[in-house]
């Protein structure tokens, strides 16, 4: 079933348990560093400049963002982790979120993961793919920013991605650039097959 993706509107932010969305609909969960851009990703996707927000100050998505995607799935955006200049308390208080999300069954249908097509995944990335493993859901890495890799780099960096990251086997990698659009089709017909 295809998606209409110019039908799209913000649902909610929730800044704790009790703001989860817990509907019989698919939720795909989109995660990812700070400025590795997610919300570009998540723009990408729906053919949208700003829909989700682009900050120029990474680490600025304090909550978790709800998208109704033409009344069938709902984008998930959880806050970007890893940026160096957020305060300590910020940081417990996103980490706290994300554990109540991860802890509670049924609110995950597919994750999608996004790093840096250029560089190793960090630790951060690794810890984020142990949590995503955890909840036992589909796994889709979006390497994105590929547009900025020669044609020599793409599999070596691909590999090192599969290597670092603690996901199954079974885990769909797709290159995936937010500014060409490389890999958008990819990703979508994956969201589609859920619905």
């Amino acid at each position: 079933m295809s998606l209409n993706i110019h039908n799209v509107s913000f649902v909610k932010s929730a800044a704790s348990a009790a703001d989860f969305i817990r509907a019989p609909r698919p939720s795909v969960v989109f995660a990812g560093k700070s400025n590795v851009g997610k919300s570009s990703v998540i723009n990408r996707l729906l053919c949208r400049k700003s829909f989700a927000r682009v900050s120029a100050q990474p680490g600025k998505t304090a909550h978790i963002n709800y998208f109704d995607v033409d009344g069938k799935v709902y984008f998930v955006d959880l806050p970007g982790y890893g940026y160096a200049k957020v305060p300590d308390a910020e940081r417990r208080r996103w980490s706290s979120l994300m554990e109540s999300f991860f802890s509670e069954k049924g609110l995950i249908s597919l994750c999608v993961m996004i790093v840096d097509s250029r560089h190793r995944p960090t630790a951060d990335d690794v810890t984020m793919a142990r949590w995503f493993a955890d909840t036992g859901c589909q796994v889709v890495v979006a390497a994105n920013k590929c547009d900025k890799l020669r044609k020599s780099e793409v599999e070596p960096n691909l590999t090192l991605i599969r290597e670092t990251l603690p996901l199954p086997e079974d885990t769909q990698y797709i290159l995936f650039s937010a500014e060409k659009g490389t890999g958008r089709g990819e990703l979508l017909s994956r969201i589609e097959a859920l619905i």
